[in-house]
């Protein structure tokens, strides 16, 4: 077992979700090949690099908060290919319309290492094992604290 490439396709795949969730669009276009595909359902599926990253740069704008993490990694290398399958859960939290969602899910994934010795996804894409969604109205005693990318909710005037 190739365990450098192992472990450099971990680095990759943690970049590509930290890119995500603080909305480091150009690191997580770097991340892929522009060539790379994606598939989240049926109705969820890019056939570019620049068609994904426009996708979420648009839909996971800073009115979206999102947590990703990704774990238990079944990596198989081959020379200079490499698939993925790892365990993620996530957290979706829209407080302007007052939502917030959990899931979890399968990835994957395709890798290519290139010609530079680095490693690239050549495919991403997840089946989920669930997902639920909330009202935030009906999670008794939610308040967010704080948020990057925007406004928090104030305290009570009692407090």
């Amino acid at each position: 077992m190739d365990l450098e490439a192992v472990y450099e396709i971990g680095r990759l795949k943690y970049r590509y979700l930290r890119a995500l969730d603080t909305k480091a669009w150009d690191d997580l276009g770097e991340t892929m090949l522009p060539e790379a595909t994606a598939t989240y359902s049926e109705y969820l599926q890019f056939e570019s690099r620049d068609a994904f990253i426009g996708f979420m740069r648009n839909t996971l704008g800073p009115r979206v908060i999102t947590e990703h993490h990704c774990d238990h990694p079944e990596i198989d290398v081959d020379g200079d290919t490499a698939t993925g399958i790892w365990y993620q859960s996530d957290t979706v939290l829209i407080p302007e319309h007052n939502m917030l969602m959990r899931g979890a899910a399968y990835y994957d994934d395709r890798y290519v290492r290139g010609r530079d010795g680095q490693w690239k996804i050549l495919h991403t894409g997840y089946a989920r094992t669930y997902e639920v969604v909330y009202s935030i109205t009906d999670l008794p005693g939610f308040r967010l604290t704080s948020n990057r990318w925007g406004p928090v909710a104030q305290p009570p005037a009692s407090a």
